[in-house]
């Protein structure tokens, strides 16, 4: 897992409409990258849909939200229709952005191993350093900390 105060590793990924978006161009803005399992599930729903909620408040921030699924983009096209969500979802099916970030990894369920996408955001500043991370994201109030976080590293600038 990346840690503050790093270099975010750059990448380019098509989003749900097949556009290419590369952090390089996101310069100069406040990014959050957040990582999520699968689209149209429980807690991702949840989390996509209250981001979706706030990002008027982290516009007014200069913040450009981007969730990262492995799921294919006609999956996020699909997800971001029936939720009418408003955020960007980036399309990651050979997971090597995941990776890159350590959001892809061993994870347990009933007591079994295997790998797949540990929930995780990031909040990459103006100049493309890691300004904060959560690790292990609990879906309940974790937009509201996001939100709060920025405003704090955006106080202190």
């Amino acid at each position: 897992m990346l840690e503050v105060g790093q270099k975010a590793p750059d990448f380019c990924l098509p989003n749900q409409d097949g556009v290419e978006i590369c952090l390089r161009d996101l310069k100069g803005k406040w990014i959050v990258l957040y990582f999520y399992p699968k689209d149209l599930t429980p807690g991702c729903t949840t989390e996509a849909c209250e981001f979706t909620e706030a990002m008027p408040e982290f516009e007014s921030l200069d913040a450009v939200i981007l969730g990262v699924s492995p799921d294919p983009c006609e999956k996020h096209r699909k997800f971001i229709e029936k939720k009418e969500l408003k955020i960007t979802l980036l399309c990651d099916e050979n997971k090597e952005v995941l990776k890159a970030y350590g959001a892809w990894g061993l994870k347990k369920l009933y007591g079994k191993e295997y790998e797949g996408v540990i929930r995780s955001t990031f909040i990459i500043d103006p100049h493309g350093k890691i300004a904060a991370v959560w690790p292990k994201v609990r879906v309940k109030g974790h937009v509201e900390a996001v939100k709060r976080k920025l405003e704090e590293l955006q106080s202190t600038q």
